[in-house]
């Protein structure tokens, strides 16, 4: 079932509970990255004027995406980090690829949600969001399996130094829209969301360069902050918080 999110909490994006999400690896060739090669290459310069630790590394982008009953399955290709970048500063111009991540989203026991400020030196500084990232090869397993829970997993952990409590579900959202797919695994912690938030503090005050600039809360649809939360993250706000 696909909710679309209603209100003016980011129009567009839908809402769909998953039982199962799994990727695999594909071949694309991706005209609109070899058609715009010169463009995207002056991008990611002026990129790398404003953020000089960037690096451009392989990640994947998604080229195909169906649900059937719950379970989905994603397609996802290779490129290099400067293409990723380009699109997503052009706006998503090919509407058949995507960009596809996967987040842990983190509950608390009184009923909060926790995200991260990013850092002034990552490429979406002053966002908002959940930890996650681009998936990239090191997910990449050998049967041709690209593990979004794993990649999820993962980058929680670096970001807040958290892990998941035990025995947690793995019951996935996808959300929907604005060229991206984002897979998001809603898991509830046991302690309220100012001891989880003090737990992330730390973390980040043993980092020489933590990707979190602070970590936020939210309690309610009043602290969707539609000028730093990315469209994905308001349409989920929107869809646990009550009107």
């Amino acid at each position: 079932m696909s909710v679309e999110i209603a209100g003016d909490a980011a129009p567009g994006f839908s809402v769909t509970p998953l039982r199962r999400v799994s990727a695999r690896r594909v071949d694309h060739d991706w005209a609109w990255a070899r058609d715009n090669a010169e463009a995207i290459d002056r991008n990611w310069e002026r990129r790398k004027a404003r953020t000089p630790g960037l690096f451009d590394g392989p990640v994947y982008l998604a080229s195909g995406c169906t649900v059937t009953d719950g379970a989905c399955e994603v397609s996802l290709f290779e490129v290099r980090y400067s293409r990723f970048i380009a699109f997503r500063d052009a706006a998503v111009p090919d509407a058949l690829v995507a960009n596809a991540f996967a987040a842990i989203v983190p509950h608390s026991r009184d009923g909060a949600v926790l995200l991260g400020l990013m850092g002034a030196h990552t490429a979406n500084a002053g966002q908002i969001y959940f930890p996650c990232g681009t998936p990239d090869p090191g997910d990449l397993r050998d049967d041709g399996i690209v593990d979004l829970a794993g990649s999820a997993a993962r980058e929680f952990l670096e970001e807040t130094g958290l892990t998941l409590p035990e025995g947690a579900e793995e019951e996935w959202v996808l959300l929907r829209g604005d060229g991206q797919l984002a897979f998001l695994r809603p898991v509830r912690f046991e302690s309220d969301a100012e001891a989880l938030k003090a737990r992330i503090e730390a973390h980040r005050g043993h980092e020489d360069e933590p990707e979190l600039a602070h970590s936020v809360i939210a309690r309610s649809r009043a602290d969707i902050d539609a000028a730093r939360m990315p469209g994905f993250v308001q349409a989920y706000l929107a869809s646990v918080f009550p009107e």
